[in-house]
């Protein structure tokens, strides 16, 4: 019985704290929506997709992990930013010179405001992350695969800086 009165109270003692939850974030009680705006492209290799896709998973994460409600305009958290590299260069050489692996790197810069508590924002925080692949395949058939891959890390990282503050 002891155990189960010690469990109980200390359940109500987590909940009670209101910023942490069970999914990793710390939102403050007070900040009930968020904006998440489309990603302007500005890198110069031209990827179509990119900057929608980043997005639309940012916003899809979001809905998922968190209890704000997404609004278009004005939330008490936003979240904006350009992407401003995209970029293929050789990751590992052979002993003839020649590429064995090339690297696809995605470079972003993140706003974050936070209306009700704004030293928890940020602005032009850079990201990047990256994917290899074999050098005998062409970009345009795992390009693909290798955005997908490369968007679902920066969205981690995205995620982890806004509302994890990790």
């Amino acid at each position: 019985m002891k155990k189960f009165l010690l469990l109980i109270g200390l359940t109500l003692c987590l909940s009670g704290c209101g910023i942490y939850s069970f999914s990793g974030t710390s939102i403050q009680p007070d900040c009930k929506t968020i904006t998440i705006n489309t990603f302007e492209y500005k890198a110069l290799k031209v990827n179509p997709s990119l900057a929608n896709d980043l997005s639309e998973k940012i916003r899809t994460q979001f809905r998922r992990m968190t209890r704000l409600e997404q609004v278009d305009m004005d939330g008490d958290l936003e979240i904006s930013g350009q992407v401003t590299g995209y970029d293929v260069r050789a990751s590992a050489i052979t002993a003839n010179d020649v590429a064995a692996q090339n690297r696809l790197t995605v470079t972003i810069s993140v706003n974050f405001k936070n209306r009700k508590y704004p030293e928890d924002g940020f602005e032009k925080k850079s990201f990047s992350q990256y994917a290899d692949y074999d050098s005998s395949q062409a970009l345009d058939a795992v390009e693909s695969t290798l955005v997908s891959e490369i968007i679902d890390k920066l969205v981690e990282d995205i995620f982890n800086a806004t509302v994890a503050q990790w």
